[in-house]
Order: structure tokens, then sequence, then C-alpha cells
């Protein structure tokens, strides 16, 4: 994937051998190489490290993977999963790059760029109202919330 080395110049870092549950919201880019659970909330780019694990629920502009993610994904411009990266979840975004050798399992809905919504649409009744604990994926568990 030609990217820009600026293009995702990082604000942030929770790196390998880090682990943290709670909810994270930033501005920029932000990559997690280590363990996160909990609720992603950014107009930015999140950077999925290859050793990273995560289990939330996501809502940012982008979304790069490297590593194990599952829960709900919600992007406003793409995902991309690159060789080697696990996304297990149900996905909203305008587009979806997946490289040979990722492993992309779950439901999609494309939406135009910048449509997706501040919820999760698809199947109806995955909305989170406010005050309700974010929505993880158990593990071992095949369908997730649709």
């Amino acid at each position: 994937m030609g990217r820009n080395k600026d293009e995702y110049q990082l604000n942030g870092l929770l790196d390998r051998g880090c682990s943290f549950e709670g909810k994270l919201m930033f501005d920029g880019t932000v990559q997690i190489n280590g363990d996160f659970k909990g609720e992603v909330l950014s107009d930015g780019t999140l950077v999925v490290g290859a050793e990273a694990r995560i289990n939330a629920r996501i809502q940012v502009d982008t979304l790069i993977v490297d590593g194990t993610v599952e829960g709900l994904v919600e992007a406003k411009r793409k995902i991309e999963l690159h060789r080697g990266s696990r996304l297990i979840a149900n996905i909203v975004a305008p587009a979806l790059v997946i490289e040979e050798g990722a492993l992309f399992q779950g439901q999609s809905q494309m939406v135009e760029e910048g449509a997706a919504s501040s919820r999760q649409r698809a199947g109806g009744g995955t909305q989170k109202g406010e005050g309700e604990s974010p929505i993880y994926a158990d593990e071992g568990e095949d369908s997730l919330m649709m």
C-alpha cells in the first residue's frame, strides 16, 4: 500500500507489553501494539500493530490493521487489512481493502464516504444508547451482534 511516510505521523502509542481497558478518544493518528479492550472514538486514524489484540467498539476515520481486532467497527473513510491481520467484526465503511493473507470474518455494510453514522446501523437493534456498556466480542463466539 503506497502510503506517504508523513501521512500517518503518530500522536499516541500504546506499545507492546502494555494493556488498557476503557474508552480511547484522540486526534490525528494513534497506534496500538499492545492489548486494548473497550471503545475507540476518533475522527483520526487507528493503526493496529502486528502484535496488538483489540476487543472493542471502534468508530474512526480510518482503521489500518496488522494485528487482531474483534468487535464492531465503523470507519468514515476506509478499513485496511494487511497480510497476517485478523478482523473478526461487523463493519460499516465506504471502502474495505483486504490484502492476500489477511482474515476477515463478519458482516460488512458499505456506505458512501463520510456517511457512516455514529451508531452501527446494520441489522437494526445494534445501536448503543447513552450509558450502555460497550459491546465486546466474546471469546470463541462465532456470530457477532447481527
